[in-house]
């Protein structure tokens, strides 16, 4: 039985990996992949991708690039079988390098969807949108909320030049925590004890079988302080207001467009046409042709998919993160 059970599996796996043979034949034959764009100069894969362009409105002769940014914001490079979904941190970056890289592009509209994610996530992508305006003269950046653009996302749009919020987005949740599980009490319930051999007293911070000292708490809020210090200063420095407004509202609490509005963390409440409209006034012309990026299909990159996707160690990797206040649900 257990034989069978074996040639059934092997079975499977080998039908898997000819459909994906026969598929990857099959698009490279209607010209699907293979087609790639070159990066421009003598500039590296991870420094100026090579992404496919796919013309997605308008018809203007001015290019602006769509870069989609949902979800949970993490530079953790996993992805699943069929590749990363539209929209994903490393995505975002990838498009940001690309277009920063193509001295065509006149603007991005950074389409937001998210409550936010990694610190350092979140920044690296508003360094990058910065670097991409600065790159060229001219250039400009307007982010467009949808549902959600909440702590880190909110970060990340700081560098747009305009913001523009759905009338039903949720924003704000200016603030930053760490956050950690402690199951010192069940453990001591069911006979689990902890055994860890450190080299100080501060090497098994978060420990979830033991307590924060008082000293350690202090420790770990100097951190979060500091961390949301920044967020604050850039939230003060890209929005143009006053600190002392700022420090009032940045306890973490979210906004409805209009009341975000009425404190400046945005510009202006409308839709995606007013965004596209917003980019082609700062870029003082009549009309935009807004391009969107994809990634191309290869066989290669769908096998190396099939071995490292592991959603449970992605999700334990994330676990213990210092990251922003991520609202999953309201």
């Amino acid at each position: 039985m257990d034989e069978k059970r074996g040639r059934r599996r092997w079975g499977c796996l080998w039908a898997v990996l000819a459909v994906a043979v026969a598929l990857a034949v099959a698009l490279g034959a209607s010209g699907l992949i293979g087609r790639r764009l070159s990066a421009p100069g003598t500039m590296g894969e991870d420094q100026s991708p090579a992404l496919k362009e796919v013309w997605a409105w308008g018809t203007g002769e001015t290019k602006v690039v769509v870069v989609p940014l949902k979800g949970l914001i993490v530079l953790d490079r996993q992805s699943g079988l069929l590749g990363s979904a539209a929209g994903t941190a490393d995505q975002a970056l990838r498009a940001i390098r690309r277009a920063t890289n193509d001295d065509r592009v006149e603007a991005i509209i950074l389409e937001v969807d998210s409550g936010g994610g990694g610190i350092t996530a979140s920044d690296i992508l508003y360094e990058a949108l910065l670097g991409f305006r600065d790159a060229q003269a001219g250039r400009r950046i307007v982010a467009v909320f949808n549902d959600m653009a909440a702590s880190g996302a909110y970060y990340v749009a700081l560098a747009a030049d305009h913001i523009v919020a759905h009338p039903t987005t949720i924003t704000g949740s200016i603030g930053v925590l760490i956050e950690s599980f402690n199951i010192r009490e069940l453990g001591q319930k069911i006979g689990l004890k902890d055994v860890t051999i450190k080299s100080g007293a501060n090497k098994d911070l978060l420990n979830p079988l033991g307590d924060l000292s008082d000293e350690q708490r202090r420790m770990l809020q100097g951190i979060v302080d500091e961390l949301h210090g920044r967020f604050l200063q850039l939230v003060v420095e890209r929005r143009g207001l006053p600190e002392e407004q700022v420090r009032e509202i940045a306890d973490g609490r979210i906004f409805t467009a209009g009341t975000a509005l009425d404190l400046r963390l945005v510009d202006q409440i409308g839709y995606w046409e007013d965004a596209v409209d917003k980019t082609a006034e700062l870029l003082k012309v009549q009309d935009i042709k807004v391009f969107r990026y994809e990634e191309h299909f290869s066989l290669a990159a769908l096998l190396k998919a099939a071995q490292d996707w592991s959603p449970a160690s992605a999700m334990l990797s994330r676990l213990s993160q210092v990251r922003f206040l991520y609202l999953w649900r309201l």
